[in-house]
């Protein structure tokens, strides 16, 4: 099939969190499935993660959407796009953009992944879309509310063929890669007081670097953010948020003994292909939730990992016996308490961590890759094989 592609592809290098590997993962695993990727040359969709006053969002929206749309609509009558397949924030669509897509004939799919953390409704800058590609459970009931269709698939992985197998050798390490939140910080900082043996790499686990200097605070500007505050969370997101501001951490020295820098490409893959257990944290901060309750969902390394050939320990959540038989294909905890026990058991157990290894391996590559979501958006948009 030709599929266009929006996931968040760039032209320059920008301040926001890491985006770049969606494009590696999907512009990869739709070329080994034997799809076309189609895309606009020079367009940065990623722009549209920054910041923007809304004149110039206005303007970004327009220039983006609008050039989509004529390179779309040359290509479509070169030779016809299957469909549109987007990675995108709300605030990077432009409705009248995905109208004038689907005008042309070619439907419109987005695929988003913090859904339960973002949103307690769809927004409305998605309902435009033909079909949504959801891939946490207890994101499914937001889009069936608002009566928009969609497919309940994992999230978008593609690993190099040289690593679909599991690795040779492993070292002792008990490792989370990962950066820092207070959620994660609270519940490791429990385990290895608890007697874990751990290795973190990661950003923003000890203080240092360089520190953006803060405008003086104003009492104006004070009132306005709690305006927003309340707008955005309502009173009961001011009783959560005292949650977390009342919460006392504990020291952080072993923070000191456990932290690594953080590891990306091939120190990345072979940090979590030849660690004895990897780790895997489903919480999330949110101020819908008290610090001590966080909600959960299943996270992209929960598909990464066990791909990967890891010996895989991550937080139970929702929806993840949708992907493995826990237990067999992968390890679960619920606590730090179960962590810890979890983790030694496998540590002492070469056998089972091999298990893991083979099985949620094979798991992953049979049933989780893009190319079976591909299927099942073709499937549900009624398009060839």
């Amino acid at each position: 099939m030709r599929i266009f592609l929006s996931c968040q592809q760039a032209v320059r290098q920008h301040a926001v969190p890491a985006y770049a590997f969606w494009e590696y993962y999907f512009k990869h695993a739709l070329a080994e499935a034997g799809h076309e990727v189609v895309e606009m040359p020079g367009l940065d969709w990623a722009e549209g993660l920054t910041r923007m006053e809304p004149d110039r969002r206005n303007q970004w929206l327009g220039n983006v959407w609008g050039r989509a749309v004529e390179h779309l609509r040359a290509e479509h009558q070169r030779k016809p796009v299957d469909f549109f397949l987007g990675y995108l924030f709300p605030d990077q669509v432009e409705p009248a953009g995905v109208a004038a897509i689907r005008a042309l004939g070619i439907p419109c799919v987005n695929f988003f992944c913090d859904n339960v953390r973002e949103f307690t409704q769809v927004p409305a800058n998605y309902h435009g879309f033909d079909l949504h590609w959801v891939p946490e459970a207890e994101a499914r009931p937001l889009y069936a509310r608002a009566g928009l269709r969609y497919v309940y698939a994992p999230m978008p992985i593609w690993v190099p063929p040289a690593l679909r197998g599991v690795p040779e050798k492993e070292n002792g390490d008990l490792t989370f890669i990962g950066s820092h939140d207070r959620l994660r910080e609270e519940l490791l900082g429990d385990a290895v007081a608890r007697g874990l043996r751990l290795r973190i790499h990661g950003d923003g686990w000890r203080p240092g670097g360089p520190v953006a200097a803060l405008p003086p605070r104003t009492f104006s500007g004070t009132l306005a953010n709690q305006v927003a505050f309340l707008r955005d969370h309502g009173v009961r997101g001011l009783a959560m948020r005292a949650t977390y501001q009342l919460h006392r951490p504990r020291p952080n020295q072993w923070i000191d003994a456990c932290w690594q820098p953080a590891v990306h490409g091939e120190a990345y893959f072979r940090a979590t292909r030849e660690s004895q257990v990897v780790i895997g944290i489903n919480r999330y901060p949110s101020f819908r939730h008290p610090f001590s309750r966080p909600d959960r969902y299943s996270r992209l390394r929960d598909i990464e990992a066990p791909m990967l050939g890891a010996c895989y320990l991550t937080e139970w959540a929702p929806g993840l016996d949708d992907l493995y038989e826990p237990g067999t294909e992968i390890a679960v905890y619920r606590d730090a308490a179960g962590l810890v026990e979890e983790a030694a058991r496998l540590q002492a157990d070469p056998a089972a961590r091999q298990s893991l290894r083979r099985l949620g391996q094979r798991r992953a590559l049979a049933n989780h890759t893009l190319a079976h979501s591909v299927q099942r958006i073709a499937d549900a948009l009624g398009l060839r094989k």
